[in-house]
């Protein structure tokens, strides 16, 4: 992750932007605030799961409606908390975890050893960044922000879906 800096620092914040791109404030979990990011995503799933109960349909609805809102919100909101840190890809921004998250828990039936996997796959994925995902940085501003971990992401789905075709 890469959290170069680019210009001076905002002392203006944008709330709507901050709250979203820091996914409530989870981002601001230390250590490693990505990883707080993805454990939130997949708590609010599990949630979702336990307490909704929806059906395996209504949840590939639920978390696709995910994926779009932290897709249209979450690169503005990136782009706007980048800018006003000062930095390139702030770790503080985890919206992009949130997304990447989604993705690789989609189809995933709602128990701990489904989560953990999606969890363990997509954090791994995303701190190694295999080609294509560390070229996919590059886009500007959000765009890169956060489609490394839409990749990241769909790397962790293609193994869950795997592992879950097997065992």
């Amino acid at each position: 992750m890469s959290e170069s800096i680019v210009g001076p620092a905002s002392s203006h914040k944008t709330l709507w932007a901050w709250a979203i791109a820091t996914f409530f404030g989870a981002g601001l979990g230390k250590p490693g605030p990505g990883t707080w990011g993805s454990v939130a995503a997949v708590l609010l799933w599990a949630l979702l799961g336990l307490f909704a109960h929806p059906s395996p349909h209504g949840m590939l609805l639920v978390l696709l409606a995910g994926i779009v809102f932290t897709l249209v919100l979450g690169i503005p909101a990136a782009t706007l908390a980048a800018r006003e840190s000062g930095r390139k890809d702030p770790s503080f921004v985890v919206i992009d975890e949130v997304a990447g998250q989604w993705i690789a828990l989609l189809g995933s039936p709602v128990d701990w050893r489904h989560g953990l996997l999606a969890l363990l796959l997509f954090r791994l994925f995303d701190i190694t960044k295999p080609i294509p995902v560390r070229q996919l940085e590059r886009l500007p501003e959000g765009w890169g922000i956060v489609f490394d971990d839409v990749a990241a992401g769909l790397y962790a789905l293609g193994i869950a879906s795997l592992v879950r075709i097997w065992f």
